[in-house]
């Protein structure tokens, strides 16, 4: 059966739903969501846009056997911001679009987030009753991303990654059933979806804890590289106290945009959970000199704030790809990477609209021991591991004829410096699927008896394959 005839089949069955076809007056708009190019330019023959988990229920139970046969592919929408092409769109296929399941519901000590809100609602939200949550750090991003594939908070010092606060996850499996995994229910899928990705059934709303949250501390410092080895040399040696602040926030970048001329600039993003002017901890990040002034944002702010700015940086649908690794923090290794990456931009400046960042993001110990405190995840890493620093090397163009230059220029800055990290002993087997790029193994680096585990919860919850098979984008479980 031809994907059109699929796609009749399914508007006779599911009369009251939404399926919007190629040349439909929204149709280009509701293609256009995503952060990359790379994904609006794949070309859907319809967007489904279910209004509640029975419709996706309903979907499931009849598109499912159509899928399975390869006689149409899925890709499931949350809020598009993963660049990976096809993560989140299906050429020819249909794309379960989830931006219409919306709602929270704030109860004593918990909210409910429905799979199609964004973060800056929830903060906005929660702000109202003088309240937090442990989410994405960027107003625009979506639920699911996050809470699917691990994630940093502004509180992931001090409450683990995103993934870890989940208390639940509303779940429609591949057969149309609708659960609820936590540490009580399918407690194998609960610990496999904290980690394990879009790879076990359509996840419709997410349960976290919520907390007193009053105005925080933070914001940007845009200096000039001659000192961003200091500000590595800072980065490692808060992450090295015994009793490193599990209040802070912390990223420091050095990148390039035409708009700065041809040199390298660099950008610290610090938070601290208090309304602290300026506190301590921050003082060696937020005195750098000499630093642009007028670019200066730090102040006290809210949580709703911190992700507007955030959210802010990231420019509209240009071509984009992430690529990472974890290193041990180590300040040696990391400036080493840092000089690999500028010296391996230079054929690549002229690309128009290119804009690109390095970015350090540290994993402290208390993130990890957070995270196992709370059950742990799919991911691999143990306290153990840590400290650690997540290495993302983030980029921005604008055309298409320059496609192969930037992915091939990233591919090779990220793989010397894996190769130097690893020849130091420093380089750690963990990558970030939500960062991860087409040649990367998210899954693959999480180790071969977790890969094993998320495979047989997999096969127990979705036994005939459809989210390995009739949804091919993203990182599957399976060869």
């Amino acid at each position: 059966m031809a994907p059109s005839q699929v796609i009749k089949d399914l508007q006779q069955a599911l009369p009251d739903s939404r399926f919007v076809l190629q040349g439909a007056e929204d149709y280009d708009d509701l293609n256009k969501v995503y952060q990359s190019a790379l994904n609006v330019e794949i070309r859907p023959s319809c967007i489904f846009l279910p209004k509640s988990k029975e419709e996706i229920s309903a979907f499931l139970k009849h598109v499912g056997p159509h899928a399975l046969s390869g006689e149409v592919s899925l890709a499931i929408y949350g809020a598009g911001c993963q660049p990976l092409p096809g993560c989140a769109n299906v050429q020819d296929g249909i794309t379960v679009n989830l931006s219409f399941l919306k709602g929270l519901a704030i109860e004593e000590g918990r909210v409910s987030i429905a799979a199609g809100e964004r973060w800056g609602t929830v903060y906005e939200e929660l702000g109202k009753k003088g309240l937090g949550v442990a989410g994405g750090r960027s107003a625009k991003s979506g639920i699911g991303g996050l809470a699917l594939e691990g994630g940093l908070s502004f509180h992931s010092s001090r409450d683990g990654f995103v993934c870890d606060s989940v208390l639940n996850y509303e779940v429609v499996l591949a057969s149309g059933e609708i659960v609820n995994a936590n540490g009580k229910e399918n407690a194998d899928l609960f610990r496999a979806l904290r980690g394990g990705g879009n790879n076990f059934g359509i996840v419709t709303r997410y349960d976290f804890p919520t907390f007193e949250q009053g105005p925080m501390y933070g914001g940007s410092v845009y200096y000039f590289a001659p000192s961003f080895p200091e500000q590595i040399q800072h980065l490692v040696d808060e992450l090295q106290k015994p009793d490193a602040s599990k209040d802070t926030h912390l990223m420091v970048s050095t990148g390039y945009a035409a708009m700065f001329g041809p040199q390298m600039m660099c950008q610290n993003q610090l938070y601290h959970n208090s309304p602290e002017e300026n506190p301590a901890v921050l003082r060696p990040f937020t005195s750098v000199s000499p630093q642009l002034d007028q670019l200066n944002s730090m102040r006290v702010l809210s949580l709703a704030e911190a992700a507007k700015e955030q959210a802010g940086d990231s420019p509209v649908i240009q071509r984009s790809a992430y690529f990472n690794t974890t290193l041990k923090a180590d300040a040696s290794i990391l400036q080493e990477a840092a000089e690999i990456y500028t010296a391996g931009l230079e054929p690549i400046k002229p690309c128009e609209g290119l804009i690109c960042s390095l970015t350090l993001q540290p994993h402290a110990r208390s993130l990890l021991e957070a995270s196992a405190a709370q059950g742990g995840n799919s991911l691999g890493l143990s306290p153990a591991d840590g400290p650690l620093v997540s290495v993302l090397l983030l980029t921005y163009w604008s055309n298409q004829r320059d496609d192969a230059a930037v992915l091939e220029t990233m591919e090779s800055i990220l793989g010397s410096i894996k190769s130097r990290a690893a020849a130091r002993d420093q380089l750690v087997p963990y990558t970030y699927m939500n960062y991860a790029f087409t040649s990367q193994d998210p899954i693959g680096s999480y180790g071969a008896e977790n890969k094993a585990e998320l495979q047989r919860v997999s096969k127990r919850y979705d036994p005939q394959g459809l989210f390995q098979k009739g949804v091919p984008g993203g990182f599957k479980l399976f060869p």
